[in-house]
């Protein structure tokens, strides 16, 4: 469970920093005027309507490595760990061929465009939707390996990623909204896959570790 609980919290913390989380709800809480407990608010409703998107398809996902668990012990032992490793060097070639932004942005950025004015439940549920309708994809192979333990290791996954990705959105939000730090985001913008495919491959090296 701690392997599980270490490898949700590191994904969560990469995925909620990437600023297409939380700069939009900072750039559309200014533009209107919006109070820190309003701007505040909107990030609980938006982060908690990504959080359930992605936790819906992990739960999907995890049931699926419950069931391979329970009939072959080699998914456990080889499989698992090889799909995590995987899908994240796939992902560093990506960022190195491509370099590729967040697909996040062009959903979120383009609700604050100038000249349209959206009363704040508008612009609320447009936000909510927009990250509704983009999980975490991420972080839904995670949830494979965390299903070969059961449905505790499901529930770990979705308490630590929820509470992290929710809390953390906050934190920069709030930070933002203060005015205290300029957050340098360009090198974990356009680079998050690299970050994110190396914590995978990692994870899943810990896999076969830990099994062996």
């Amino acid at each position: 469970m701690w392997q599980i609980a270490i490898g949700s919290l590191l994904l969560s913390l990469i995925h909620a920093s990437i600023p297409n989380h939380w700069l939009p709800l900072l750039a559309i809480g200014k533009a209107e005027k919006w109070t820190l407990k309003e701007s505040l608010s909107a990030t609980v409703v938006t982060g908690f309507a990504h959080t359930l998107s992605t936790i819906l398809i992990g739960i999907i996902v995890g049931f699926i490595g419950i069931q391979l668990s329970n009939a072959y012990s080699v998914v456990m032992t080889f499989i698992a760990p090889s799909i995590l490793i995987g899908i994240g060097a796939v992902y560093v070639i990506i960022d190195l061929t491509n370099h590729h932004h967040h697909h996040h942005h062009h959903e979120i950025e383009n609700m604050n465009t100038p000249g349209r004015t959206k009363s704040k439940l508008a612009l609320l549920f447009s936000l909510s939707l927009a990250m509704f309708l983009t999980p975490c994809v991420e972080i839904e192979a995670y949830y494979f390996q965390a299903g070969l333990i059961g449905w505790k290791g499901i529930f770990m996954v979705s308490a630590v990623y929820t509470f992290t990705t929710v809390m953390l959105m906050l934190l920069l939000v709030f930070i933002g909204y203060k005015g205290t730090q300029k957050i340098r985001t360009h090198t974990l913008e356009h680079h998050e896959k690299l970050i994110t495919g190396s914590v995978l491959v990692a994870l899943g090296i810990l896999g076969f570790l830990v099994r062996f």
